[in-house]
């Protein structure tokens, strides 16, 4: 959404001026009628070129910390301002202190807390400031901020479980690829001027390897610049919508890594729709923000669709069980092509779509959702042990075939050498 500048006077007579975030013009002069301003001057902000940035400088976990923190003071009968000030105080990361000192301002200035967190975008997300909306608008703000720590902390665990998952095989196909270069570099040459020295006639392997070593050491440039290369047009291809879908369908499906994603996925869209839910959020808003917060665009336009269909007057279960397609612009060829090599995907299992079904027609898909995330919570669980358990084998093997061809190749004709000596 764009972002408005405003200059305004409270009604104490203080002057005030900062930016907003709306969808127009319209929204961001209701939200400073709100917060009781007279404005002075209101206009959209130009568009600015940034170079890309490197982060807030918060962790996520710091964040849920903070929610905890927030939820507790909240619950004591603290006010907000006073909560605001010891979270503030007690603070060790300094980009984190100046963001809740900067919405302590914006409430004394007449703000609410929901649009006061809105200027932060970065650092608290749509569906943060939607469920402290909600909160406010029901006087339950105490109760959504427990909610809100209690989905950042199992967001939390579940992003340590799939990185966990990540990080440990691609650590050790790291060590075992530079393994591999290493010994081809600097090791295999000095194989190679013993034979060359002694004449005599080279098996297969030995040719191979000695042409591996060749090939990786006289062309280093070519190697580097090549690796480059494919990273940079990787990452170019990524940020384009249509491709990032393909990759992100293809990863849900693929053989060793597709289940846990899936079941991940799964885990975070039940449990940010039914936090929301349980919120007080109407469920198309909820869907809406759920889909931003996908991490993934494939389940993102799955989401999206399921929307749309619930807005028509469908039921959830109906298009939860649908198969997603990846078709687009007929005019886009190319496109379609590529897309038509990917089968449908369905997204959600049944077990999760007749839950969604049943809680719907009960009226408790919230917690119906949470319930559901709970148990794929302890899927992942499983998944990440059993990929681990796949992968530590697979590695080993391949590392150990692959160095152990080397080895072979190279004192195969060390016993050719010492026929030649005797």
């Amino acid at each position: 959404m764009p972002f408005f500048l405003y200059k305004a006077v409270s009604s104490t007579g203080a002057d005030f001026s900062g930016q907003l975030e709306a969808r127009d013009l319209e929204e961001a002069r209701g939200m400073l009628i709100r917060r009781h301003l007279t404005i002075q001057s209101l206009k959209k902000k130009p568009t600015e070129i940034k170079l890309p940035s490197m982060g807030t400088g918060i962790k996520s976990k710091e964040i849920a910390r903070f929610t905890r923190q927030f939820s507790a003071m909240s619950q004591a009968g603290l006010p907000i301002i006073q909560s605001l000030a010891i979270l503030e105080e007690q603070a060790t990361n300094p980009t984190l202190k100046a963001t809740i000192h900067k919405i302590t301002m914006s409430i004394n200035g007449g703000s609410s807390l929901a649009d006061a967190l809105a200027l932060h975008p970065k650092v608290f997300d749509r569906l943060y400031i939607h469920m402290v909306a909600a909160g406010e608008a029901g006087g339950i703000l105490d109760g959504i901020l427990l909610r809100l720590a209690e989905y950042q902390e199992a967001n939390e665990r579940l992003k340590r479980k799939v990185k966990k998952a990540m990080t440990y095989p691609a650590m050790v196909a790291i060590v075992a690829i530079l393994v591999v270069i290493i010994m081809l570099t600097f090791v295999i040459p000095q194989f190679v001027s013993i034979f060359k020295d002694a004449g005599i006639g080279l098996p297969w392997p030995t040719r191979v390897v000695m042409g591996a070593s060749d090939l990786i050491r006289d062309n280093v440039l070519i190697w580097v610049t090549a690796v480059v290369a494919i990273i940079v047009g990787v990452r170019y291809l990524l940020k384009l919508p249509r491709f990032r879908l393909v990759f992100d369908g293809m990863m849900l499906k693929s053989p060793l890594f597709g289940d846990l994603l899936t079941k991940s996925t799964i885990a975070r869209f039940s449990r940010t729709l039914g936090t929301l839910l349980n919120a007080g959020v109407a469920i198309t808003d909820a869907l809406t923000v759920t889909a931003k917060t996908a991490g993934n665009t494939a389940v993102e336009k799955a989401i999206l669709y399921i929307q749309s269909s619930i807005s028509g007057g469908k039921p959830i279960a109906e298009p939860m069980n649908e198969p997603l397609s990846f078709k687009y612009d007929k005019k886009q060829s190319l496109l379609n092509d590529l897309y038509g090599m990917l089968p449908k995907i369905k997204i959600f299992p049944p077990m999760v779509i007749q839950m969604a079904g049943v809680g719907e027609k009960t009226g408790g898909l919230g917690n119906m959702l949470i319930k559901v995330a709970d148990f794929y919570d302890e899927e992942v669980d499983a998944a990440v042990d059993t990929l681990t358990s796949m992968i530590e084998p697979l590695i080993i093997v391949f590392l150990g075939g692959f160095i152990g061809f080397i080895l072979v190749a190279m004192y195969m004709p060390m016993f050719s050498l010492s026929d030649a000596v005797s």
